[in-house]
């Protein structure tokens, strides 16, 4: 159960690491404003999220309803440790990658947004007609 749960845990690191240079891209790609780019890098995401997912589910077989500080603790192997350690830590820089990658593509919405309304103003607006009354 220790060796194989060891292995899923490296694919499950390498699976990673594929995502957070694969949001590394999606960052560099908006910044050069390549859109068509843009659209293959995430189907590679969406890829890389399904790999994980698979990944998952195969750890969740190996572990049941035991969480994994639980399951590292009993084993006491440090280099399951040190696995573990890893993977959190690169899911915390996944997290702030995709986040940082959110709020640029919020503001880039929002400006679009900004713009799009001064070229074309409020159709409702209301004017004054020969009458001096407010008309629409």
């Amino acid at each position: 159960m220790k060796e194989q749960l060891k292995d899923v845990m490296v694919k499950e690191y390498r699976a990673l690491k594929e995502l957070l240079e694969s949001l590394d891209r999606q960052h560099e790609l908006y910044l050069k404003n390549d859109i068509f780019q843009l659209e293959d890098i995430v189907k590679t995401i969406e890829s890389n999220n399904r790999v994980i997912a698979e990944l998952e589910v195969e750890r969740r077989k190996i572990t049941g309803a035991n969480s994994m500080n639980e399951i590292v603790r009993a084993f006491e192997d440090e280099e399951l440790e040190n696995n573990y350690r890893n993977i959190k830590r690169l899911l915390q820089e996944i997290k702030v990658q995709k986040e940082s990658n959110e709020l640029l593509f919020r503001q880039g919405l929002v400006f679009t947004n900004r713009i799009l309304n001064i070229f074309s103003p409020n159709k409702n607006l209301k004017t004054y007609n020969s009458l001096g009354r407010i008309g629409k």
